[in-house]
């Protein structure tokens, strides 16, 4: 009974990890091309993108699950390009949990880059272009650098925020026990069905994650 307990606690602890890692590094990546594009490019309609890039911050999550699940389900052209290309549908796979918590964590990070991008002194990258660098070398050596506190206090919110999403990957992830069942479904599942228990050890697990990672963007902050 005791082994019994313990796989039914750490099946939804480790796809959370494994989500929130997975997620966070896509979403990183994406947080900085976006981030480092609109503060240095110029073009109509940037407050339009803008707009569109913070509103999943906004929307309700299963307004976006249920969007996520149009645009990336068997129906819908990506679905059948995805489904053709892995051989298996990427709607109530755990891949479907990464997609969710990209989109909901996105907005955080693009948010905590862009201050983190605004700040870089301008001066130190023209410079930088005056000795014959390009705009990569720039990047890399100069932008990336300076910005380095924001970008790691954004991969830490990424994660965060990942780990704690609920209603968009509830959507399109599912709950299917030891798939894609995640910490906070796994939560809801077992406060419903009575588990009080095991609800308590997934939330302090959760609660312990959140706040070692919020004291390490403080300490990221503060430095």
């Amino acid at each position: 009974m005791l082994l019994m307990s313990w796989q039914q606690f750490w099946a939804p602890v480790q796809l959370s990890l494994q989500v929130a890692l997975v997620s966070s590094v896509i979403v990183m990546l994406l947080g900085i091309a976006a981030a480092w594009g609109m503060t240095r490019i110029r073009f109509k309609g940037r407050l339009v993108v803008e707009t569109v890039i913070m509103l999943p911050l906004v929307l309700p999550p299963t307004v976006v699950g249920f969007l996520l699940l149009v645009l990336l389900g068997r129906k819908s052209w990506a679905g059948r390009a995805i489904e053709w290309l892995f051989e298996a549908p990427i709607v109530f796979s755990w891949w479907a949990a990464v997609a969710a918590s990209v989109v909901v964590a996105f907005p955080l990070v693009y948010q905590t880059m862009k201050t983190g991008f605004g700040g870089v002194n301008r001066d130190m990258e023209d410079a930088a272009r005056s000795f014959g660098a390009g705009e990569w070398q720039v990047l890399w050596h100069i932008t990336l650098p300076l910005a380095a506190p924001s970008l790691i206090s954004a991969y830490i919110l990424g994660f965060a925020r990942s780990l704690g999403e609920f209603g968009a990957t509830l959507m399109i992830a599912g709950n299917i026990p030891g798939r894609t069942q995640t910490l906070p479904t796994a939560i809801y599942v077992a406060v419903d069905g009575g588990h009080m228990s095991l609800a308590w050890a997934w939330t302090g697990a959760i609660v312990l994650f959140s706040f070692f990672l919020l004291l390490l963007t403080g300490r990221k902050k503060t430095e």
